[in-house]
């Protein structure tokens, strides 16, 4: 029988790529939400798992959103920019995580 729950990711470093540092994200942390950059093929619980390994807090709910690319027009191409996937972590009371941090 195959485990649902296999990963295709080796280290929590491969499903957080960075924290999201914008006006919105700034203000979320004041109650308890912190927003970041996430692998496209990553669901709620690999980052749930991943932000309690990395950062050592109590996690309690996971939102994901995937944002398309703006259309963009450069030296007369057009194209897109990059579609990437934007969770927002809800944290227990009484875990914070230091925004200064930057993943590597």
């Amino acid at each position: 029988m195959i485990s649902k729950n296999r990963s295709i990711f080796q280290s929590p470093f491969d499903i957080i790529i960075k924290p999201l540092t914008t006006e919105k994200s700034t203000t979320l942390q004041q109650f308890n939400q912190y927003s970041f950059v996430v692998n496209r093929k990553s669901n709620s619980v690999e980052i749930k798992s991943a932000i309690e390994k990395i950062f050592k807090v109590k996690v309690l709910k996971v939102n994901t959103n995937i944002l398309r690319g703006k259309p963009k027009t450069f030296k007369g191409n057009f194209g897109y920019t990059k579609d990437f996937k934007k969770a927002i972590v809800t944290l227990a009371e009484g875990n914070t995580i230091d925004s200064s941090l930057e993943i590597k």
